[in-house]
């Protein structure tokens, strides 16, 4: 009985952490091209560590960044329109998840996420805790079910962005704006 106890006061002590998570504050949309990205640090599906957008210096990158869990509906529309497409740039998934409580829980959330990723596409997914609310601040979460979609230049600068949906036209202007990149 004792254990039953401890078990459930563990699980209610969770519960309390995590309502605590969707308490945070909300920051309005705001559009950062022209602005360099946020310096921030993720790790891959398959445990390599990343700087962003340092790492990435050199050549273009697309961001499909995402903070809810059913923001990946839209990223995949995104995946799926960049393959048929075949637009040529390298691309990250970035779950970006706020607050202590998720980074306290990253290992469960990580493995909940390569259960439903097919290995070989876990080195696309970088996901960001602890520099999370410096993406938050930058494009804001006022709607935060759409995916940012955010295409840096060689230096790290946003040349363009986009958080309300996928839509052909949209895709055609993000092809428009990798051309300009060459």
């Amino acid at each position: 009985m004792d254990r039953i106890h401890t078990l459930a006061g563990t699980g209610l002590v969770i519960l309390i952490l995590l309502s605590m998570t969707a308490c945070k504050s909300t920051v309005p949309r705001q559009d950062p091209t022209g602005k360099v990205f946020p310096s921030v640090e993720g790790t891959s599906l398959k445990d390599e560590r990343y700087k962003i957008p340092e790492d990435f210096a050199g050549s273009p990158v697309l961001l499909l960044i995402g903070f809810k869990m059913d923001t990946q509906f839209d990223i995949d529309r995104w995946l799926l329109a960049l393959q048929q497409a075949r637009v040529k740039v390298r691309f990250y998934e970035l779950p970006t998840i706020p607050g202590m409580v998720p980074r306290m829980f990253s290992g469960y959330i990580d493995d909940g996420m390569r259960s439903g990723i097919p290995v070989e596409d876990w080195g696309g997914v970088i996901t960001i805790y602890g520099d999370a609310s410096k993406i938050v601040d930058f494009t804001g979460n006022e709607t935060s079910l759409p995916a940012r979609v955010v295409l840096l230049d060689t230096e790290g600068r946003v040349v363009f962005f986009h958080d309300r949906g996928y839509s052909v036209g949209t895709l055609e202007r993000l092809q428009k704006a990798l051309r300009e990149l060459s």
